[in-house]
This record gives structure tokens, sequence and C-alpha cells, in this order.
């Protein structure tokens, strides 16, 4: 696999791009797009060295053509590079059936990978030996383009077509993986790579898009942060406004241009329509793809003060809930000695007294015979006469007579 993976030893991407601290990204783009071309593996075959340098062209150049990585390089150095994560990327050309295969399967599980164009295609379109078929703005164009190969076709556009903005179209039923590519007249006569959109799949068709329309446009790319997106899941929403990014064509000028659909499947062949139109008709569609761009951006910023609010409220959130569990088993405890503290003052005896009629059992820290109760409490038993006995029952009964007539 070749690509951004970070090089053992790692120079200054200005340094490796040949290029000053204040390029603009088009100057980046031109010094990457002839070292890639100079070192690409499919160039250098019996050169192992040159598949190092192309490696490190292009982890380079994956910094500093991404503004944000870019900042956070000068800022900081590779440690903030790193901290970020940084996206694969491989070029399908140079890889093997097994390697391919791997690269699928990623790809089928949902892990986003970013595929370079094939060496030959550029070359060709540098040298001009391409074949390029007309498409009139306001037709469609199908086709079935083979794997890492590309169809190239040429727009031709007037004045007020470019005054009132254009839009190239690339969709597949098939639900094939593909690129829509750009190329400016190179000094050569050949066509140089401007600008590539990846297919994104959308229901049931997988398509890809250019707006020039006179004001910024963007590009969604859904690649950026990836690898960041997989270790923190919860980054995946806060992140995912950031692949959007600025286009650097927002206009065409009157003339032919240059478009090109890459087949970028891994095992077949890509099924594609292609359509180019003006704008003049669409007036109220443009007018809402610039307002509804202008909501996302605005709601991009959102997300990043948002995040640090949901980042501390997270946080704060967990801190309390590891407390929760905490002071839950500390109470826990706390009653389980309790218990075993009261259990211990339970002294448990048991009597077993017998009479004459049977045996009971009273509770208490003592027992007595039932019928040393009675005798006990009984005045005739103390004076051993049953007379007298007799005569305090009568006596008692008469009290409670005597009472009643009183009343």
């Amino acid at each position: 696999m070749e690509g951004t993976s970070a090089p053992t030893n790692r120079r200054d991407p200005y340094e490796v791009l040949c290029v000053s601290r204040d390029s603009s990204d088009q100057e980046i783009k031109t010094a990457y797009r002839k070292l890639a071309l100079k070192y690409h593996p499919d160039k250098n075959v019996s050169n192992p060295e040159a598949s190092e340098l192309f490696k490190e062209v292009a982890y380079s150049y994956s910094i500093l053509s991404d503004p944000e990585k870019r900042r956070h390089y000068d800022n900081a150095g590779f440690e903030a590079i790193d901290a970020e994560g940084m996206d694969m990327e491989i070029d399908l050309s140079n890889l093997g059936t097994v390697n391919t295969m791997f690269a699928a399967l990623f790809s089928k599980l949902g892990v986003p990978i970013k595929t370079t164009i094939s060496a030959n295609v550029l070359e060709e379109a540098l040298n001009g030996t391409v074949t390029v078929r007309p498409l009139p703005i306001g037709t469609s164009v199908s086709g079935k383009v083979e794997k890492q190969c590309a169809h190239f076709f040429g727009v031709t556009i007037n004045d007020q077509q470019a005054e009132s903005g254009i839009v190239v179209r690339v969709t597949s039923t098939a639900q094939s993986k593909f690129k829509l590519l750009y190329f400016e007249q190179d000094t050569n006569a050949g066509y140089g790579l401007a600008l590539q959109e990846d297919s994104e799949k959308s229901g049931k068709v997988t398509s890809a898009g250019m707006y020039f329309l006179h004001f910024q446009v963007y590009r969604m790319d859904s690649t950026v942060n990836a690898l960041a997106m997989a270790k923190d899941p919860e980054a995946a929403f806060f992140k995912r406004l950031e692949g959007l990014q600025p286009c650097e064509v927002s206009e065409l000028k009157a003339g032919t241009h240059i478009f090109a659909v890459y087949g970028d499947n891994f095992f077949k062949t890509a099924t594609y329509t292609i359509e180019a139109l003006c704008t003049r008709s669409y007036e109220d569609t443009t007018q809402k793809l610039k307002d509804i761009e202008a909501q996302i951006l605005r709601k991009r910023t959102e997300l990043r003060d948002f995040e640090i609010e949901y980042r501390k409220a997270l946080a704060r959130f967990q801190e309390v809930t590891n407390r929760y569990s905490q002071e839950k088993q500390t109470v826990d405890e706390l009653l389980k000695q309790r218990d075993s503290i009261h259990s211990s003052f339970s002294v448990t005896r048991t009597v077993v007294l017998s009479n004459v009629s049977g045996s009971n059992v009273s509770n208490g820290s003592s027992s007595k015979v039932p019928g040393e109760d009675s005798r006990a409490e009984s005045p005739a038993e103390e004076g051993g006469s049953d007379g007298k006995d007799k005569s305090a029952k009568k006596k008692w009964f008469n009290l409670n007579r005597s009472d009643k007539k009183l009343g």
C-alpha cells in the first residue's frame, strides 16, 4: 500500500515538496504533481528508493493540502499531526491481488480509503495523448470505464453560459465507485489535474459533481479525520462537517474544458452517466445551494464550540457517575456492617417446662410454672383456707353490685 503513511524519518513537508512556507495552495499542488509523477512506482520499478520518496511526497502533500493540518503543523510540528491522525491513501495501480482484496474489504466495512489516480492516466493526460469525447451542454453520455482507467470529455461553453455557471455531474445507478476529474490546459499542450471528486453513495446511486457558480463552492471529503473518528465514535458527529473543503475553482471561462470519469472500483468496471448543464434555468436551485452551504458553514463553527461544551459536560457526567457508584458501594457496605453489629446483640435461650397437662415455653429472661403463678397471686392460697378464697370472690362481686345500686 502506497500513500500517506508516515515515513520513518520525517522531513519538513515544505522541504520535501521544495516550496516555501508562504506558498499558495496551487503552488503546493503543482510541486506535488511533478514529484509524484517523478517518483511514482509504476515509472521506477527497478528503483526501490523511488517508492519511499513517493511515500514521503504523498505524506507531505497530505499535510500541506489540508488547511487545518497545515495550520496545526505550522504551529506545533508533527506532534499536532500525530494527535489528529492521518487518513489512509492507497494507489490501486501498484497493488497486488491480495492487497487489493484487503483494501476492498476495508472499503466494504465502511473504512474510508483515499485512492490515488494511476500515474499512467496522469502522464497520458499531461502528454496530451488521451482521447477526448465531446460533451455538449445540456446532454448526457453513459458508459463503462475499466478500473484504474479514465474516459475524457470536452465541455465547450460560450460567454453567456460561462457567466451563468456550469455544473458537471456523474451518477451511477449500479453504485459504482469512481472519480470525477477536471483538467486544466498545461503549457505543453497537455492537461494537468486540477480538481477531483470521489463518488459518494446517496440513496440507491453513487454520484459526484462539480459546480462552477461564481461563488465559493465546497466539496465534501468523507475521509477527513477518518482515523480520529474511528478511535472516538462521538467525534464522527462533531467532525462530520470538517470534511467540507473549499474548491479551488469556482468559475469557468468560455472555451473547452476537460473532464474525466476515472474507474475507482477494486475489481470491476464502473458504470456511469455524465452530464453537463448551464445553470441559467436553475437560478432558484443555485440560490438554495448558496444558502444551504452558508448555513452548513455556520453550523460547523457552532459545532466546534458545542463540542468543547459537550466534552466538558461529558467529563463532568463521568465524574458524578463514578462518584455515584462509589457512594452507592460505600452506603451498601455501611448498612451491611450495621446489620452485622445489630445481630451481635441477639442472644437466643430456649427453656422447656413440663407440668401434668403438658409443656409451655414462654418468652423472656425467666420462666415460671403456671400453677405456681396462680398460687402466688391468690390471697386464699397464702392463708391456706378455701373459705377465705370464696368470701374474697363474693366480696368482689358484692362491691360491683353495691356500686350499681348507688349509681
